[in-house]
């Protein structure tokens, strides 16, 4: 197979609605490996339709499923597969259901009566008593790597932030090697020790990897666990991991929550090469620990008008110790109870209503305009590469800018304000505000893309690496 795409089939098609959605979880992973080259990545979506033969063209399959037991035949094909020397690969909701002998009854896991399928928690290496099934409460937290020799892990930062549910009091066999901890914190539901997050396993020639996260599209669109499930894949597949270990990346710490955006927000994210993000999809998730040291850039996709003073306190300290801020589309309305924010760091005000002689700023959804340079500016770091924009997007009007913003980008749309990129006034830090970033078009746009990059480098003060 050498110079050969890795062939992957990934088995989906059935979950344990509500509780978790294949068709969204199908499609973040399909987005994980499609623009990789060394991966060929197939979707097979009616689980019974699996055979011996199908499964002979690939090297390692992908299980997205929970739902009834497969023939006995087909469970058969997939054993002889694995332990031939097929990789496997499994997550999150594969550790519980039918395949286990259990049925569901009043919306809980029960012991049903039969056994279930007895070779596959043999192949993960893992099994749940229903009486132990369970997590903390979802939460971003801290995953450790407990063994840095093994392949999927070798060279790789010692820890990394996951937005998932932790699930606890697996039970793992013997033979299972953990790879990833991380601590269930009791105070939000958890056990108050570490669970074991990512381990492989063997069964006859073939090489396992089973995670118990993955919980939805959020928890895919994490760098770290896009990264570790790549290698993992690899590893099962090949017996070796040929990505190389990450260069030094951009730190980047992306906080939402208060207003709806389009999920192609996650594609773009994606796409800046060179940042590692993180993803806080509130307040309290962002501010509950200090920034400064953990991330280089912070970019607002917020929208939350009263800031508590835990919020101001971690934000002034990153502002003071000179790190980047980019703030998004309607990330102009935070914190407009603190004037120190809206005057020395973004540098502008969105008026949600009047104030004294300032009447209330207005928005136009779904407005096609254009947006270009200020003249002087087409050389300046952050409109590298980038270009006149024409954009299908949203419209603000009468907002109050500072007069100590210094304007990149405007237009002379008469229902919107003329600037539209520009630079804080902070002389500590440097922080940038881009109104665009409503709908995916824009998202999607590589020329919005590309401004984005160039922002959060600049503010970084790395723009030379761009």
């Amino acid at each position: 197979m050498l110079n050969q795409a890795i062939a992957v089939l990934l088995l989906t098609g059935q979950a344990d609605l509500p509780h978790h959605n294949w068709r969204e979880t199908t499609a973040a992973i399909r987005d994980l490996f499609h623009r990789d080259p060394r991966f060929d990545l197939r979707v097979l979506e009616d689980a019974g339709a699996l055979t011996a033969e199908t499964l002979s063209t690939y090297q390692t399959v992908l299980i997205n499923y929970n739902g009834p037991r497969l023939s006995r035949p087909i469970e058969q094909a997939l054993e002889r597969f694995v332990r031939n020397g097929g990789g496997l690969v499994a997550f999150h909701h594969a550790a519980y259901g039918e395949w286990f002998g259990m049925e569901l009854r009043n919306g809980k896991w029960s012991a049903g009566p039969t056994q279930g399928w007895e070779a596959f928690p043999k192949m993960i290496g893992a099994s749940w008593q229903t009486a132990n099934i369970g997590h903390a409460r979802r939460w971003p937290f801290l995953i450790d790597y407990t063994s840095k020799a093994h392949p999927i892990t070798e060279g790789l930062p010692a820890q990394w932030m996951a937005n998932d549910e932790l699930y606890h009091r697996l039970d793992l066999a013997p033979t299972a090697h953990v790879i990833a901890d991380a601590l269930s914190p009791k105070e939000i539901g958890g056990t108050g020790r570490r669970e074991p997050l990512a381990w492989t396993n063997t069964f006859g020639a073939g090489r396992v990897f089973f995670t118990p996260l993955g919980h939805d599209a959020m928890a895919w669109h994490q760098p770290g666990m896009r990264q570790l499930f790549r290698r993992a894949v690899e590893w099962t597949a090949t017996g070796q991991v040929t990505q190389s270990p990450p260069k030094s990346e951009l730190k980047l710490l992306v906080v939402t929550g208060g207003h709806g955006y389009p999920t192609a927000f996650y594609a773009m994210l994606d796409s800046l090469e060179g940042v590692r993000w993180t993803h806080a999809a509130n307040h309290t998730e962002a501010f509950a620990r200090p920034l400064t040291g953990r991330y280089d850039v912070i970019l607002l996709h917020d929208l939350y008008n009263v800031s508590t003073e835990q919020t101001r306190q971690r934000l002034r300290e990153f502002v003071d110790t000179g790190n980047g801020v980019v703030s998004l589309h309607h990330a102009i309305v935070d914190y407009t109870d603190w004037p120190w924010w809206y005057e020395e760091v973004t540098g502008g005000k969105y008026f949600e209503k009047p104030d004294g002689s300032h009447p209330a700023s207005s928005y136009r959804e779904g407005v096609d305009f254009l947006v270009s340079a200020v003249k002087g500016k087409q050389n300046h770091p952050v409109l590298r590469g980038v270009g006149p924009l024409f954009v299908h997007d949203e419209l603000y009007k009468n907002m109050w800018h500072s007069p100590r913003i210094e304007v990149l980008m405007e237009t002379d749309v008469p229902d919107n304000d003329r600037p539209v990129v520009y630079i804080g006034p902070n002389q500590k830090a440097r922080s940038i505000y881009i109104q665009l970033g409503h709908s995916a078009q824009t998202m999607e746009n590589p020329g919005f893309r590309r401004l984005v990059r160039n922002a959060l480098y600049w503010t970084a003060r790395k723009e030379g690496a761009q």
